[in-house]
Parts: C-alpha cells; sequence; structure tokens
C-alpha cells in the first residue's frame, strides 16, 4: 500500500497527516513554535524552528502509521500565506520569517493607500492594501533595513524556504506567489511593476510553477530521521486558503468556505479575476480558471485563546484537575447566557484587522456593558464578535459575487456545537460541517493525487470528506442578532476614527516586556 502526507505550515504550529491513496488517516501530528514580538508591530517566526517542527511531525505520522506494506510517495503541502524571509547567496536566512501578522510596514501601506497607488497595485495583483502583503514587507526592507535588503539574493516564503532546505529546489506555486502583492493576476507571472516599485527582480524570486508541480527527491539525512524513501515526491501543494477551500468541497462560484483556525476567512471560487471596487477583498489564483476570492481576518481562535487565558485562569486550572477540555467548559459556560449576551458586544480586533477593516491600528473592545454582565457574558460575547466579524466579511463578499448557494464550513471551532449554532443563526443561513475537519491536509493529499495522475476532477474530494452535518438557523435567535448586527457595524465605523491614536499611545507608552 502507497501512502502520502500532507502538511499544512501554519502560523501556531504544523500538522501532518498521513493517508493511504483512499484517503484513510493512519496517523496525525501537531507540533507548536513560538512567535517572536520584541515589538508591538513586530510579528516573527525562526524558519528553521519550523522546519524541525515539519521534521518531527513527519517523523511521528509515519512512525504511527508502521509502514510495512508499502512507502511514501508523496508530500503535499499547504502553509501560511504572506510570509518572508530574506536569504544570502548561501540560502542563509538573514531574517525571521515576517508573518501575515507582522505590521512594520503600516506607514508604506498607509501612503499607497492615501495616493491611489495601493489601488492600482490590487487591481492588477490582487493584495488589498495592508501590511500583511510582502510587497509592503519589502518597502519596509528597502527603505529602514537597507542592509538586509543590499544583502539579499533571495526573497522567499516559509514554504518554499522548507521544500528548498529539503530538496535544494526553488520554487514558488502560483496560489502562494499571488498572495505576495508581487504577481500579476491576470498574465500570471512576476508583475513588472511591482517589482519596479520594490526593487527586486526576477532572479531574486523562485521560479513559477502550478499548484500540482512535482518534483523527485528528498536529502537522505532528512529522508533517514523521517523514516520515508529519498525517492519520494515533492508536491507543490497551495496556500492553506485555497486549500482549506478545496478541502471542505466549496469548489463552485457561489459555495462558501469558512474556516476558523488561528485566524479565520470567508472564501469563495470564481472562473476568472473579479476584484472589489471597495478594495476589502483578495482575489488569487490557485489553477487554471479557478481563482479565489475572499477575505481574511486576524482575529479568529486567537482571540478564544486571549479569553480562555485572561479571563478564565481559574477555571482553565480546574479543568486540567478534572482531566476536562477547558475550551469545552468556556462553551458551557457561555452557553448558560442568552444568545445575543443581553446586548453586550464584542469588537475582536485584538491583533489589527484585515477584512474588512483592513486597518492595522484596529484595537478591541466590549460594549454595552452594565452591571448585569458577568464573565459568562464576556465569553459568549467574544464567540459572538468572532462571528459578527465574520459576517461582515461575507457582506462584503455578497456584493462581488452574488447571494451564497451553501456555506460550508471547517476548523477547530466546528467541534464546537454551541459556536457552530451560532454561525448559522448569525449568517441565517445552513451551515455544513464536513466529518473531516482538517480541511487543508486533506486537499493537500488530493493535490498530491491529481500530481501523480490518480486523480483528475477537483470535484472528487468530496468522496474523501466523510459524511455532513448541517446546522439550522434558529428563527427566534437570529432575530436579535439581525437586531444587533447593525449596532456591530456601526460601532466599528465609529470605533475607527480612534484606532490610529489608541495605537500610537500603545507603541510609545506599552512595555511589550511587561
Amino acid at each position: 500500500m502507497d501512502y502520502i502526507i500532507g502538511i499544512d505550515v501554519g502560523t501556531t504550529s504544523t500538522k501532518a497527516l498521513i493517508y493511504d491513496t483512499d484517503g484513510k488517516i493512519y496517523g496525525k501530528a501537531n507540533k507548536g513554535y513560538p512567535l517572536y514580538q520584541d515589538t508591538p508591530d513586530m510579528a516573527e517566526e525562526d524558519p528553521d524552528e519550523i522546519f524541525n517542527a515539519t521534521v518531527s511531525a513527519m517523523q511521528e505520522v509515519v512512525a504511527k502509521a508502521n509502514i510495512t506494506d508499502g512507502k511514501v510517495i508523496a508530500i503535499s503541502w499547504s502553509a501560511q500565506q504572506h510570509s518572508l524571509i530574506a536569504l544570502d547567496k548561501d540560502f542563509k536566512p538573514l531574517t525571521r520569517s515576517l508573518t501575515w501578522a507582522d505590521n512594520r510596514s503600516q506607514k508604506y501601506a498607509a501612503e499607497y493607500k492615501q495616493n491611489g497607488r495601493g489601488m492600482e497595485m490590487y487591481k492588477r495583483t490582487g493584495l488589498p492594501v495592508h501590511p500583511m502583503g510582502p510587497f509592503y514587507k519589502l518597502l519596509y526592507f528597502k527603505n529602514e533595513q537597507s542592509k538586509i535588503f543590499d544583502q539579499a539574493a533571495y526573497w522567499v516564503g516559509i514554504k518554499e524556504y522548507i521544500i528548498w532546505k529539503y530538496t535544494g529546489v526553488l520554487k514558488e506555486e502560483i496560489s502562494m506567489a499571488a498572495a505576495t502583492g508581487l504577481l500579476n493576476m491576470k498574465t500570471r507571472q512576476w508583475d513588472e511593476e511591482a517589482l519596479k516599485e520594490t526593487g527586486v527582480n526576477e532572479k531574486q524570486l523562485p521560479e513559477l510553477v502550478e499548484t500540482t508541480d512535482k518534483f523527485q527527491g528528498i536529502k537522505s539525512e532528512y529522508a533517514k530521521v523521517i523514516g520515508i524513501d529519498k525517492d519520494v515526491y515533492f508536491v507543490m501543494g497551495a496556500t492553506d486558503g485555497a486549500l482549506s477551500t478545496i478541502g471542505v468541497g466549496a469548489i463552485q462560484t457561489g459555495v462558501l468556505a469558512i474556516n476558523i483556525g488561528t485566524s479565520a476567512a470567508v472564501r469563495t471560487f470564481v472562473d476568472k479575476p473579479r476584484v472589489d471596487p471597495k478594495g476589502r477583498l483578495y482575489c488569487y489564483p490557485v489553477m487554471k480558471g479557478k481563482y479565489l476570492v475572499g477575505g481574511p481576518i486576524n482575529n479568529g481562535g486567537i482571540v478564544l485563546n486571549w479569553a480562555h487565558d485572561s479571563l478564565f485562569g481559574g477555571e482553565v486550572e480546574a479543568a486540567k484537575l478534572l482531566n476536562i477540555d477547558s475550551y469545552d467548559m468556556l462553551s458551557k459556560i457561555a452557553a448558560t447566557v442568552p444568545a445575543g449576551s443581553d446586548g453586550l458586544i464584542f469588537h475582536p480586533y485584538l491583533g489589527g484587522e484585515r477584512a474588512p477593516l483592513w486597518d492595522a491600528n484596529a484595537r478591541g473592545s466590549f460594549f454595552g456593558l452594565n452591571r448585569k454582565h458577568t464573565r459568562a457574558h464576556m465569553i459568549r460575547a467574544v464567540m459572538e464578535g468572532i462571528m459578527y466579524n465574520l459576517y461582515s466579511v461575507t457582506l462584503a463578499l455578497k456584493e462581488v459575487t452574488g447571494e451564497p448557494k451553501a456555506v460550508l464550513a471547517a476548523g477547530g471551532f466546528a467541534r464546537s456545537t454551541l459556536w457552530t449554532q451560532m454561525m448559522a443563526d448569525i449568517f441565517e443561513h445552513n451551515i455544513v460541517i464536513p466529518e473531516s475537519y482538517e480541511s487543508g491536509s486533506l486537499a493537500a493529499m488530493f493535490l498530491a493525487k491529481m500530481a501523480l495522475g490518480m486523480e483528475d476532477n477537483l470535484e472528487d474530494i468530496k468522496k474523501y470528506m466523510g459524511k455532513e452535518t448541517v446546522y439550522k438557523p434558529n428563527e427566534e435567535v437570529f432575530k436579535r442578532y439581525r437586531t444587533l448586527m447593525p449596532i456591530y457595524l456601526r460601532l466599528s465605523r465609529d470605533l475607527s476614527k480612534e484606532y490610529e491614536g489608541i495605537a500610537d499611545y500603545q507603541r510609545e507608552f506599552t512595555d511589550i516586556d511587561k
């Protein structure tokens, strides 16, 4: 029997799953790594720590599979978008990996937004005007880190660096390249104007290939450690956003895919480039005839993690003693409060925000607090606030691609019945949850099968997804949310006038080490 490893390099951890060619899972592993934030706007990771996590994760799943009747024939990759690493001429990192959450290029994004050049770039590349984009990160290096900029022989993302380290091959597939803001989404080649603006040339960037591009061979030292043959195929795969969408079966235009992990997003495929006149949504080519349109938000599960750690320390410790899941406990606490949290609204902008605000200065807040409200209200309001934010992105997507035909969802949140029902009630739409919630790794496996000639129709991924669970909106509940949602949206607009001021205060007076 042959096996395929689907690996998903995320922002806080790397997940690896090993499948047989019928899609059965034989092992899972999840390896975390730190995020370095030495200053308020910094969000970096060590590329070699992430590489080591991929080695460890694959080593673990291969051991769990206990392969005696075949071998691993392919490794296929999903990875976080918008990362940037400078490499010297010997491919040694000159920097850590700047993640999508790094906001140090904020002033360059603001300048491009104000003078209109950002919208021009967006119309060509599909990258919204925001410091998440490597295009704006390169402007930061060019203007403020000139020594590193001048030393850099190559500029790559985390996936390209990891694959190079395993194989000595430097390639970048089309969906990851699109997320840099350096790719022309119509020609599917590096954009001449973007390169001119940043001062980077094509020789400093990886070779562009398709998502199903494959090549053979891994360095023997890593093959031995992981426990696989050195003639294994590497399949380029795609971005985590693209694969999360494919992995829930949202292949057709008008079918929305929603994923909540550390961050979150709402996405759909279209058959040709389609941009938002207001610049709120990205548009990235993924495969021929498949462009991904959507809106990512910074503040998904990471906000629930904050509430878990900051507001419920005692309960978390009690859960450990009782040997129960502390997040399940939080859901039970939130369920004691009625929908709408008795008028408590939470704006979940703890790390700036991408869609729909595209404001790195955005900050979080509770609104409507009164003496009746408890921490139970606060945790439910946090969960609702994340959903309100996702729904506000969906409203923008409706303007560009029309009313959704279906809404499919995945991610760790889907294991919470309360949270998933909350989505159905806020969206006023049936929410379909596939049994296989590790959508990114599943889609990576499927792309490997396509690359190896074992599959030829993207729609056929649905046969690997298992049974579906459908959550239907509760009419009595969604009336409450229908009343609160306009207040949430108005507050977002009103508070936006003060975000820059409070963010500047925090940069000046907050000691990040305390």
